[in-house]
């Protein structure tokens, strides 16, 4: 086989623009931008867009959206340009057809103008025959006259003949993987494959190899779904009298049951964990260690910190798993990292959607806002938590958990609330502080020689309607007096038995 390119490192991500970009490809994608950027070389983005029916520009924006929301940039491509262009395939065709005629000048490739009936009848033959298929490689004998003939019966139904490769007999076909080490198949296993079909759109497997020749495409860093596909890659760099790239096929993601991903446990597009609020520090930061090995072991890597380090050689072969809750409970550890204005900046989205904040909050309004989000930061593990956990500070009237009032607000509080709510009635606006609240409220707990739970669990179910929240008096504090005290009568009135 040929050499491996040389020279400084370029390397692509191909996605087809057909939908949302997949958490899988973005995984991909990562591992490339950070072996070019470790190295300082070149991260493309091109378009495999030949499917014409599926292929939508729209994809081809939330691609880029996506892309950029997780941090990662590329050098050249469709909006960015290069030395190299066009980065989509549909804007390529007469390329690919230069390359395919100049495999068939060359007598690597040839016209075929078989029917999908004949095809069809070839592969049950084989099956029949207890054989794996291969193509009979009619169509590679046939005289000048025999392919005119076939040719005009193909135009008279309105069809092209496809343009198939030939496969050498007797040959090795072997390559060092970047991951894998040392690879190797026989080409008697491949059949003659289709590099162009009949209407000039080219396949994967030729179009993919005229990509990288014409991009200079030193290193190809792919999915090892791929591995299969290789052999192929290979014939067509020999035929073409090109450079190899380095190859490199890293593992699967799987579940944690070990199957492939699922809607449960990890497989959905990058925008939807952006919309389950997701930092995307932590998703980039859990995406790379999925299938690579930090050399100091640590799990919270900041994104410096992987790019210096990242290493193919510490790359494993084996399937990753995608745990979500690791996910959640690192994008708990990146939350928790935030000030509080980038916590509210982050929250906010997440709040005026649910209806709780309007759209362009006053200074002091947004102050307030900051200081109930704060409340939750220990908590919370993604940015869409925040609705929950604190809707009741923005509500005018709340929903109570009816196993919360059953089980807290019995007629035995009624004494310890009313109290309670006398106490803070006397407290001023001023005065309204955590420190005040607690120190008037312990003390009408220590002067009746009760335990803290009789008093202020009743009081947090009370105001905000469950029997979990912040520190009591935190919440209290940030409640502010007149909710506070219009929903202890509201409970005294509707909620706790009389005595």
């Amino acid at each position: 086989m040929a050499e491996t390119q040389t020279g400084p490192v370029r390397v692509r991500i191909a996605p087809s623009p057909t939908g949302p970009i997949h958490i899988g490809n973005i995984h991909t994608a990562l591992f490339n931008w950070l072996f070019a950027r470790k190295q300082g070389g070149t991260f493309i983005l091109r378009f495999e867009d030949t499917d014409q029916e599926r292929s939508d520009r729209k994809w081809e924006e939330l691609i880029y959206k996506e892309m950029r929301w997780l941090g990662l940039d590329w050098d050249e491509g469709p909006d960015v340009g290069g030395p190299y262009g066009p980065y989509r395939q549909s804007e390529r065709l007469e390329l690919y057809q230069k390359y395919a005629q100049e495999l068939i000048d060359r007598g690597y490739a040839y016209y075929c103008y078989c029917t999908p009936e004949e095809l069809e009848a070839e592969r049950k033959a084989a099956e029949k025959a207890g054989q794996a298929y291969k193509y009979s490689r009619r169509c590679l004998h046939l005289t000048e006259a025999e392919k005119a003939q076939a040719e005009a019966k193909l135009r008279e139904q309105g069809r092209r003949p496809v343009i198939r490769f030939r496969v050498p007999e007797g040959q090795i076909l072997a390559w060092d993987d970047l991951i894998r080490g040392r690879i190797e198949t026989a080409s008697d296993t491949i059949s003659d494959f289709v590099i162009m079909r009949g209407n000039g759109i080219p396949l994967y497997n030729f179009a993919v190899v005229v990509d990288d020749i014409t991009m200079k495409i030193t290193h190809v860093i792919r999915g090892e779904g791929h591995i299969s596909n290789t052999p192929m890659q290979l014939l067509v760099y020999q035929a073409l009298g090109a450079e190899v790239p380095a190859i490199g096929h890293i593992g699967h993601i799987l579940g944690t049951d070990g199957k492939k991903l699922s809607k449960r446990n990890g497989d959905a597009y990058v925008g939807d964990y952006r919309d389950r609020g997701f930092l995307p520090e932590a998703l980039f930061n859990f995406l790379a260690l999925l299938g690579w090995t930090p050399p100091d072991g640590q799990e919270i890597q900041s994104r410096d910190n992987i790019i210096r380090t990242f290493d193919l050689e510490r790359v494993g072969k084996s399937p990753a798993i995608f745990d979500l809750q690791k996910l959640e409970w690192m994008n708990g550890v990146y939350i928790r990292m935030l000030s509080r204005e980038e916590l509210l900046a982050r929250c906010l989205p997440y709040l005026q959607q649910a209806g709780l904040v309007e759209e362009n909050p006053s200074p002091e309004k947004r102050e307030w806002i900051g200081r109930v989000v704060a409340l939750e930061q220990e908590r919370i593990r993604t940015l869409a938590e925040i609705v929950p956990a604190t809707e009741y500070f923005f509500k005018t009237e709340i929903t109570y958990d009816p196993k919360a009032v059953q089980k807290v607000l019995k007629p035995e509080c009624r004494p310890h609330l009313e109290a309670a709510l006398s106490l803070l009635e006397g407290i001023t606006e001023t005065n309204w502080t955590t420190e005040t609240l607690e120190k008037l409220l312990d003390g009408y707990v220590n002067e009746h020689g009760l335990k803290r739970i009789e008093v202020f669990q009743p009081i947090r179910v009370a105001v905000t309607g469950r029997t979990a929240s912040p520190p009591l008096f935190d919440t209290l504090a940030v409640l502010g007096p007149e909710k506070v005290r219009e929903r202890m009568r509201y409970a005294l009135e509707h909620l706790v038995p009389a005595a």
